[in-house]
Parts: C-alpha cells; structure tokens; sequence
C-alpha cells in the first residue's frame, strides 16, 4: 500500500488513514483533456493514483503529451474504457456533450464519479443561462444510479488547481454529494491538493455551485475588457456577531453542525472575536 501522507493538512490521525491514503492499485479516470483535465490528472497522479486519459481521440499528440507530463505509468484510451477502469471518474467533458458522455461509460455501479461541469448556454442578452432545472450533478447521478456523484473542484480557476497557494492563500473547496463516504474521500482528495475542502451538503446543493461557476463566465461569454476572479476563504467575521442570536431574518439554525461529513481540518482556528 502507498501512503499519501498530508500531515500540514489532516490533524486527526483516524480521519487521515480513511482519507488520506492511496493504493497503488487504485485509478482515476479523467474522462476529458482539456483545461481542467490537464490540471487535475496530474494532480493526483501526485499522490500515488493512477491515471487514465479517456479521450475522443486518445492517440492525438495533445494527449500523448499530456500522458507524459503526467508520468506515474500514465495511459490513454477510449472515454468508455477509461471509465471502466478507474476506482473514481472525473467527468470534466462541457456541455451540451456531457449530457451524451455521462450515459454512455458503462456501468458505474460503486464507482465514485466527480463532476465539474458547468450546464449553461449564451442567453440572448449575452448572460449565462442555466440549462437544466435541477443541475449537472443531479443528472449524473439519475444517468448512473449506482454511482456516488459528487460535485466539486467547481468554484475556481485551473490555475488554483496547478498552484493551490498562488491567490496567497488557503482556498476553500465546495464539495456536495449524497454519499458520504464519497464525500470524504474526495475531501480528503482535495486537502491533499493542498486546498480546503467545504462540505456544502447533499447534491442538490450542486445547483448552487454551479450557478456560482456562472459568475465567472458573465465578463468572457461577452468578451469584456476586464475579468475577475473570486473565491472561498474560511472566515468568522459573521460568527463573531451573530453568536448565540437568531438570524437577522429571524430564523435559528435548525441543522444539528455536528452531523457534518467528517472532513480533514485545513485551517487555522479562527481568530478571536472582537468587541462591536
């Protein structure tokens, strides 16, 4: 067994050996090449997965280089065939394609599959348009019922993900799913990338993410002159103040915190509160 060891990251010894370990028997599944899939397949290739490129076109020179840069006994094959090969399935193929792509790898029964797409279309004012009524993640797991879908990897730039550290500071990773084993894994998984994962729910919560992805796209769906770029950071700015009190909606909290998926703890403790 290869141990992938994220001591700066896991600081309960339990949660790291469910978590944060890799066999050197287990494989992901990158079904798509592109921006993403350039950053992510090499990532865990990093820590001890193997990793098969599924692609359209698994012989062309873009994706024989991509094989090499990643290394670690790397390989390229037919999306299908990848996908019946890897333990955990990255699905990062856009649509209008991932709805043809995600029906048609083959049984994905127990498999972990990780979505990172994001469903819109140009509307007519030049805005993103959300196509779906539910999400992308949703449809995946109605696609592959014997799945464990979970969405994450979706709030932030490819560049995060090649340089964790490079916003010049810990980013906080949404990570949404129904199973939670799977969602622990795959916290685990991110943590180890040297980002902080979130847990933001069940996978319906997938909608939410996405539409936040959507944010991104408003300045280059109308090729404006100027981008931008935001994020998630840990924080207890709002904490500080609202402690002990309702809501200023007058609403009280009405989820048991403590039945959270057990994640890996990434930050440091907040800082103290300050007096208003």
């Amino acid at each position: 067994m290869k141990k992938i060891t994220i001591s700066l990251f896991c600081t309960t010894a339990i949660l790291c050996v469910n978590i944060c370990n890799a066999t050197d028997m287990e494989t992901v599944a990158v079904i798509g090449t592109g921006d993403m899939g350039d950053s992510l397949g090499p990532r865990f290739a990093e820590l001890g997965y193997q990793v098969v490129y599924g692609s359209r076109n698994p012989e062309s020179d873009k994706v024989k280089a991509l094989v090499e840069k990643t290394g670690n006994n790397a390989s390229a094959t037919t999306q299908m065939e990848a996908a019946q090969q890897g333990e955990i399935v990255l699905i990062l193929v856009p649509w209008p394609a991932m709805e043809k792509v995600a029906q048609s790898l083959g049984n994905l029964d127990g498999k972990i599959i990780i979505d990172v797409s994001m469903p819109f279309e140009q509307g007519s004012d030049g805005y993103p348009k959300h196509l779906l009524k539910t999400s992308s993640a949703e449809m995946i797991q109605q696609w592959n019922p014997g799945a464990k879908v979970v969405k994450t990897f979706a709030t932030m730039g490819s560049q995060i993900i090649d340089e964790p550290m490079v916003e010049g500071g810990l980013i906080s990773i949404p990570v949404a799913s129904d199973h939670e084993d799977a969602k622990e894994k795959v916290a685990g998984i991110v943590a180890a990338m040297g980002l902080d994962p979130v847990d933001f729910g069940p996978l319906r919560m997938a909608r939410e993410i996405e539409i936040l992805q959507m944010i991104y796209m408003i300045p280059l769906v109308q090729n404006r002159p100027e981008h931008w770029e935001f994020f998630f950071r840990r924080s207890d700015h709002y904490g500080c103040y609202q402690s002990g009190e309702s809501t200023s909606e007058g609403l009280v909290p009405a989820y048991d915190a403590s039945n959270l998926a057990r994640f890996p703890e990434t930050g440091e403790a907040p800082a103290p509160c300050t007096a208003k």
